[in-house]
């Protein structure tokens, strides 16, 4: 269920990385696109059934994905459900939800 799975990939072949290139040896480089994200209007987000969770210290996105997910690599859920790329943006105490089926939010996200 990995995010890459369906990720196009595109080769760089683009003269300003031309020394980064030669350094390593190569002409060129596969690289994965950046997706544009979509935000999802309200009404698709009530489709994702979530749990409250209070933010404690210490906290990473990964460690919530692995306990609820059993995946650590869908920590974007929780952090793209929630509006917060990184954690650094949450205090201990904050609320934040969890989708309680990692399936149902990744159709709805659009992955």
């Amino acid at each position: 269920m990995s995010r890459y799975n369906s990720r196009r990939k595109a080769v760089n072949n683009s003269e300003q990385w031309e020394k980064t290139f030669e350094e390593r040896g190569v002409k060129q480089i596969e690289q994965f696109v950046t997706p544009r994200f979509v935000n999802p209007s309200d009404d698709e987000l009530l489709r994702i059934s979530t749990k409250d969770y209070i933010w404690k210290h210490g906290d990473k996105f990964w460690r919530l994905a692995a306990i609820e997910f059993g995946d650590p690599k869908l920590w974007w859920i929780i952090a793209r459900i929630n509006n917060k790329p990184s954690e650094h943006l949450l205090e201990s105490g904050d609320i934040i939800k969890i989708p309680l089926n990692a399936s149902v939010a990744l159709e709805v996200l659009g992955e």
